[in-house]
């Protein structure tokens, strides 16, 4: 099935206040960046310490687009070199995002707790952004070996496979590949936004989930799909959520950047 982009919510970023967000950064980097004045410290590093404490003092927020290094340079009445090399660093800090033909974009970091599950969307949602997803593959068929005892079903029984691209304010994030018995989703056509939300309205919310994590890095096809680079750091949560009796109703397999997100554990010592 061909590729198709839904947003689980609809609301884009309007081009004013993208505008007036701009001209506040503009305006913060010409005051706290020290631009005219005479500094031991390189113009490149005091331009960087500039876009560094705009990002920290939420004057341009996660995941919005900053103006390209030739507007820059003319605003700022700055040499485009200066400006690249600034620039260059919040990216190897991560605090930046570039993407091939895309403008640069400040980082959409999250951090996911991982003593609670839930689905992408709430996620987003409970952060503020847009959650989206294209459709890269679905379908129902039979389940392979892995499939039906990773879900506890007999061989042949029937799935339903789904394979998706997740967003958030349409920057991709993480690749999904799910398989859920059929009986609990007999058509990925029944979602509309969120998973969870789909098995809800049939009566089988997954209460409880294993999930493993580790680290791995893109592959080529991989990098394409999320916009960073072949080899760049990804974070693999493997999850299998069951019902209240105990059957499984969900394996997903989930590749997220590794710039833009954090798994965070809070720990107890035994006492």
């Amino acid at each position: 099935m061909s590729s198709s982009f839904s947003p689980d919510q609809s609301a884009d970023r309007s081009e004013p206040a993208e505008n007036a967000e701009v001209e506040r950064l503009i305006d913060h980097l010409l005051r706290k960046g020290r631009l005219e004045t005479e500094s031991p410290t390189a113009l490149y590093r005091r331009l960087q310490d500039a876009l560094r404490s705009a990002i920290a003092e939420g004057v341009v927020s996660a995941g919005a687009m900053i103006p390209g290094e030739r507007e820059l340079a003319q605003r700022l009445d700055l040499s485009r070199v200066t400006v690249r090399n600034a620039i260059k660093g919040l990216v190897e800090e991560r605090l930046l995002v570039q993407r091939h033909g895309a403008r640069t974009s400040v980082a959409l970091r999250l951090e996911k707790p991982m003593t609670v599950f839930t689905s992408f969307s709430e996620d987003m949602v409970a952060r503020g952004r847009v959650p989206g997803t294209t459709w890269l593959r679905r379908e129902v068929g039979m389940a392979d070996g892995a499939e039906a005892m990773a879900l506890g079903l007999s061989p042949g029984a029937e799935v339903c496979r789904l394979h998706r691209l997740r967003l958030a304010d349409r920057v991709p994030m993480a690749i999904e590949y799910s398989v859920l018995p059929a009986e609990f989703l007999p058509s990925p056509d029944l979602i509309k936004g969120s998973l969870y939300a789909a098995l809800d309205r049939r009566g089988c919310q997954p209460v409880r989930a294993l999930q493993r994590v580790r680290a791995d890095v893109a592959t080529a096809h991989e990098a394409r799909l999320l916009e960073i680079e072949t080899g760049a750091p990804i974070l693999e949560m493997e999850r299998r959520c069951s019902l209240e009796n105990g059957r499984v109703v969900e394996l997903t397999r989930s590749r997220y950047r590794g710039d833009a997100y954090d798994f965070m554990v809070e720990l107890a010592r035994r006492g």
